[in-house]
Parts: structure tokens; sequence; C-alpha cells
């Protein structure tokens, strides 16, 4: 029930990872990347199932080997989601998974070594409609960029980058992206500031190697932040060591803080303190469990008492404060009905999924009518 961002994103040329546009007027994508050995087929289908599930957007594969090339093919023919094949220094991988229907080849075109292998890559990706994405990252600059520099610097991380840009721009190939990761903030923060102002390609956003569940979030959180706020960034990936689901999760827990993307629910809830007049943190903790199926764009409200609940309540879809016999319903800003704490969650469930199922029909007939 908020207004839209009032975020004003770079222009950027648009372009297409499989069918989901990039850039331009394209929604911020979410993607992760899997963990599973490539060469198991099996696991790394159902690990992407699992990520689409979860709303990804892209999903990158590691492709190290010829092996994993073959592997690589048969599961992009399991799969319905856009797949980058993420490929270092081996050309003839890089042409294997264009011929195998991959979506996008993340190599450095620097990094591919002669002249004609730079060309092979670029022409096939042309011939099939595959963009690039240029990756660069603090931990593995060229060693001459190094000795220049000292050490990993923004500056560093942009000329890496332009380097590889510039053979794309000789072979009059537009259709790519770039990523400038480091596992600094500020560092990652000021590469990719200096990079929006150079090209005119989206830019793929991570704060590399960000840490385990808790501290990635909250390192991915604070730089992809100042980012996105400032209008930089196409897509993002969240680097977490976790299951690389949470990545998408908290990816549009980002997206949905800066009014950037919908997706699910969102909460508003109080920390609790000795006013409340109900669980709220074990009320949070089951509906968050219950609810992670639902994908319609909803704001819920769970305020323990009254000196916030109404006002917070009353900008959400559905809201409830809690109160003294009764705890108060909200539904559209309005008070609609009183629950008591027996079964508190389970009612609460039902009307949240029923005002859902509400939205989803209102939202369809408004599309038909448009």
């Amino acid at each position: 029930m908020h207004s839209e961002s009032p975020i004003k994103r770079r222009p950027t040329r648009k372009i297409w990872v499989g069918n989901v546009p990039v850039g331009g007027d394209a929604p911020i994508a979410v993607q992760s990347m899997t963990n599973t050995e490539t060469c198991d087929v099996d696991a790394t289908v159902a690990q992407i199932e699992r990520l689409g599930n979860a709303g990804a957007d892209i999903v990158r594969v590691s492709v190290p080997s010829m092996e994993a090339a073959e592997a690589f093919g048969k599961i992009k023919q399991r799969v319905s989601l856009p797949l980058v094949a993420d490929i270092h220094f081996d050309y003839q991988i890089a042409l294997r998974v264009a011929e195998l229907g991959v979506d996008c080849l993340r190599i450095n075109p620097g990094n591919i070594g002669r002249e004609d292998r730079v060309r092979a890559v670029v022409e096939a990706a042309r011939e099939r409609g595959i963009p690039i994405r240029i990756g660069v990252n603090a931990g593995s600059l060229e060693k001459d960029l190094q000795k220049k520099y000292g050490e990993p610097t923004p500056e560093a991380l942009v000329e890496s980058a332009l380097r590889h840009v510039e053979h794309l721009d000789r072979l009059n190939f537009p259709d790519f992206k770039v990523s400038v990761k480091a596992s600094d903030v500020f560092m990652a923060v000021a590469a990719y500031r200096l990079l929006a102002d150079k090209i005119e390609q989206p830019l793929h956003l991570g704060i590399t190697e960000a840490g385990g569940l808790r501290s990635g979030t909250v390192k991915s959180s604070v730089g992809l932040g100042m980012l996105l706020a400032e209008g930089i960034g196409d897509t993002i990936r969240i680097s977490l060591a976790a299951d690389p689901v949470e990545e998408i999760k908290v990816g549009f827990d980002i997206l949905k803080s800066l009014r950037l993307r919908s997706r699910g629910i969102n909460f508003i809830a109080c920390p609790s303190c000795s006013r409340q007049n109900f669980d709220v943190v074990k009320t949070m903790n089951e509906l968050e469990g219950r609810l992670d199926d639902l994908l319609v764009p909803m704001d819920v409200a769970v305020i323990g008492c009254v000196v916030n609940g109404p006002g917070e309540a009353k900008e959400a879809h559905i809201g409830l404060t809690g109160g003294s016999p009764n705890n108060l319903i909200y539904i559209d800003g309005k008070p609609a009905q009183k629950l008591s704490n027996d079964n508190l969650v389970d009612e609460l469930e039902q009307l949240i999924r029923r005002k859902a199922a509400e939205k989803v029909e209102t939202d369809a007939a408004l599309i038909l009518r448009s």
C-alpha cells in the first residue's frame, strides 16, 4: 500500500538473458549460483528448481571442464530458468555451452588468450543471441594492475573491467553486462560508481565472499543498498556461504525495502516489549514459515500493542494490533474484526491467504481491463 519508489534508475542498454530482460526499463533481476557438483545433473537440476520456486530470475552454473559442459547441456534441457555458464580461461568450453543452449556466458575476453579465440567466442555469442557477462573480482586482478596500484583499489577494478570491455567494443559486440566485485563494501561501491559513468551496459551488483547468512546479509544489504538507492544496478546476487535459496530471499528483501520489486509478503513487525498483548516473535516466526509459498505482493503488519499498532496496520493490506481483551485486525486500512490469542496464528494465516487470493483476482481483472 506504499507509493512507488523515489529511486531514479541509471539508464542502460537492455539485453536479454534467455527470456529475462536486463537493464533498460526491466525490473532488477535476482540471481544466484548453484553450489552442487555440475556433473551431478540430478542434484544441480533439483537445486535450480528450488531457486526458481524461491523466485530466482537467473541462475549461474560453474562449468570448469568439458565434462561439466556436457552435463550443463543436460541440465539446460531439464530446467526453464535462464542459465549463465561460469567459465574461466578455456574458450572451447564457452563454444561448447553456446552450442548446448546457454543463455549467457560469464567469461572475461581478456583471459581467453589469442585474438582469434576471443573472436570465435564473440561470434558464437552473436550468432545465437547470447550476451556476455564480464566479471572482475578484487581477489583475481591482473598482475600488472596489482603492481601498478600496489593493492586492489576501485580504480584497479574499473581499469581491469574496461580492458575486457575494449575487446568486445573492438568486435562491435555491445550485448554484455559487467560486475566489479570486492568483499570490501567501500571498494565495491566506489568501483561501481566509477564504472556506471563509463559504460552504457547493465551492471550486475554483488559484494563477493560476503560471509555467512547473517554477516553476509548485513554486508550485502549495506553495499547493494547504497548503490541501488542511487539507481545503480540491473541484476543482483547476494553471495552467502549458505543455502543459495537464502540468497534469493535476501535479494528480494533488499529490493522490497527500496520498493524496487515486490514478491511475496512484506512483513512489518515490532521487535516486541513488555507492552505486547501477544507473543510477536513467535507469531512472526510461524507466519514467515507458513506463508513462504505466497508470491503475491502484500504488506502485513504485526504489532504487539496499541502504541504504534493502529498507525502501521492502517498502511498495510492486513494489520494485526495487540489489544486487551482481544487483538484488532485491520483489512485495507480499516478495522475489520477482533481475534483472541487462542489460535491466533491459524486464524491470521487464513485471513492473509484469503486476502492474497482476492488480490490475485483483483490484479488479474485490472490487467484484463487495461
